[in-house]
């Protein structure tokens, strides 16, 4: 561990590295991307401080292989998680109550115990490690857990299904869990029956006591001061705005003001029901602006903002179900809206995220870099950013040179697999994208389209550019390993 003490007089600190994923947050749903109903102050304010990217990527269209790309530098065709894994051989997963009681039920399979992950990294440079949130990639009492994978402390959910409510039973807190002062109420739980669903009064049981993203930045904010003195990296991986609608009734009321008179989501696909649900959807997205903002005053109230990276994101596009009006809040924007577009899907509104970096005295204020990057890229750069080495087996490059304003190497293609949704693989080359979707149901035709020309992918221009799209599959062939969970194989790319 490194202090003050022991470094030379003139030696400055390693800096501070906070890395921000927001869950399922759209493109378009950010003030300075373009978003103008939802108020984003303070993450538009960490862009005008930095530099705001236009052509990043997430590692995956859905949580926990985008998460484990970001960990380990790892493209989804070569990485251990591809996709969603809920492990469910262990019996019934899926049953809410169960979990909360059975640890054995809890969270995602395992990654293994030799991972190399970003954690590991910095913490062998010296950086005390955190994560705060959703982790997502290996259940409690399993070699997967974020204490056994890099990170010196661990606040939040460790399964993302029992992120399906915001006000749960429990957390965890390292490898104990926490107990809240909550009702256990499951997903799918509906209003009842006699209830009036026009009346804010019978949504009182999904609002409770303890809400789980205020715990889980407050175990933020008291990292930070329990560190300021030593280089630490926070992973902060907020479950918001990830479904389902659950915001505090002040944040609510302050857009209902706005937005006026709404009909009431009654409920489906296994998320609660929401009397308001435009306003608490652009509410638990300002809750989380809030707390960015939160974050920036304490590191300049500590005196360390100015050797501080803060980076920014969202883990892939947004949702399209659970009651989120994505028409009227444009979240995709300027991309395709809805399901097939979005979360789960290859297309830009699917996988093309927000990303804004903040470097006092290295990175140029205001500024906006349409380098084409990705998550595995994130991995390199810190390292990089950090003063060491990346590990050599990694698809990343690292774009610290595009933060400094210096010469940048970029990528030949960035490329995707996604075993889920019926089979999807992506290429991006350039200002070519190349997709194959329903692979599963046999189909190897590879659509084409110019982003110069056509950022909604709406026009297949692949028997114009024939020449293209046999790049793009010769990609498709070299990217890909077979997966080492069968979950996870395309027979149709050669698996066995």
């Amino acid at each position: 561990m490194l202090s003050n003490c022991n470094l030379e007089k003139n030696e400055e600190l390693p800096p501070n590295i906070i890395y921000i994923l927001a869950d399922d947050l759209g493109y378009g749903e950010v003030g300075v991307y373009g978003q103008t109903k939802i108020k984003t102050p303070h993450i538009d304010a960490l862009a005008k401080s930095g530099m705001k990217f236009t052509q990043h990527y997430s590692g995956a269209p859905v949580c926990a292989p985008a998460r484990y790309v970001f960990l380990t530098g790892k493209h989804t065709g070569h990485a251990f998680i591809r996709g969603n894994d809920e492990w469910n051989e262990r019996g019934d997963v899926w049953d809410y109550e169960k979990a909360c009681l059975n640890p054995g039920l809890e969270g995602q399979r395992p990654i293994p115990k030799n991972t190399i992950t970003l954690g590991d990294q910095l913490k062998k440079a010296g950086y005390n490690t955190s994560i705060v949130g959703k982790w997502g990639l290996g259940a409690p009492e399993t070699d997967g857990v974020p204490n056994l994978q890099g990170f010196d402390f661990f606040y939040g959910y460790n399964c993302q299904r029992q992120a399906h409510n915001l006000y749960p039973c429990h957390l965890w807190e390292n490898t104990e869990k926490d107990v809240l002062n909550n009702e256990l109420v499951p997903p799918r739980t509906k209003l009842d029956s006699l209830a009036d669903p026009y009346k804010e009064e019978s949504y009182a049981k999904f609002n409770q006591k303890e809400y789980a993203p205020k715990k889980i930045h407050e175990k933020a904010l008291s990292f930070i001061e329990e560190n300021k003195d030593n280089p630490f990296f926070m992973y902060y991986a907020s479950p918001l705005p990830h479904l389902p609608l659950q915001a505090p009734k002040a944040y609510v009321d302050r857009y209902r003001k706005v937005f006026g008179e709404e009909e009431p989501y009654i409920g489906d696909k296994g998320y609660f029901p929401n009397r308001y649900p435009r306003a608490t959807y652009a509410a638990m997205i300002s809750y989380l602006d809030d707390q960015v903002g939160e974050i920036v005053s304490l590191l300049k109230e500590k005196g360390i903002y100015d050797n501080t990276v803060i980076i920014f994101s969202s883990d892939n596009g947004p949702t399209y179900t659970g009651g989120v009006d994505f028409d009227y809040f444009e979240s995709s924007m300027p991309f395709s809206n809805g399901y097939g577009r979005t979360k789960g899907f290859v297309y830009e509104g699917g996988i093309r995220i927000p990303l804004i970096a903040s470097w006092p005295n290295h990175i140029k204020p205001g500024t906006e870099s349409n380098h084409i990057s990705a998550f595995y890229d994130l991995m390199p750069t810190i390292c990089d950013i950090a003063g060491i080495t990346p590990p050599d087996s990694i698809d990343g490059i690292s774009f610290k040179s595009t933060l400094l304003d210096e010469k940048q190497k970029p990528h030949e293609f960035l490329y995707w697999e996604f075993p889920s949704y019926n089979g999807q693989q992506a290429v991006r080359m350039g200002k070519w994208k190349g997709i194959r979707k329903d692979i599963f149901d046999e189909n190897m035709e590879i659509e084409l389209y110019n982003l110069e020309l056509d950022l909604e992918e709406q026009v297949d221009v692949s028997r114009e550019y024939p020449e293209i799209v046999k790049e793009v599959k010769a990609i498709m062939i070299q990217e890909h390993e077979p997966a080492f969970n069968t979950r996870f194989k395309f027979k149709q790319l050669g698996d066995s």
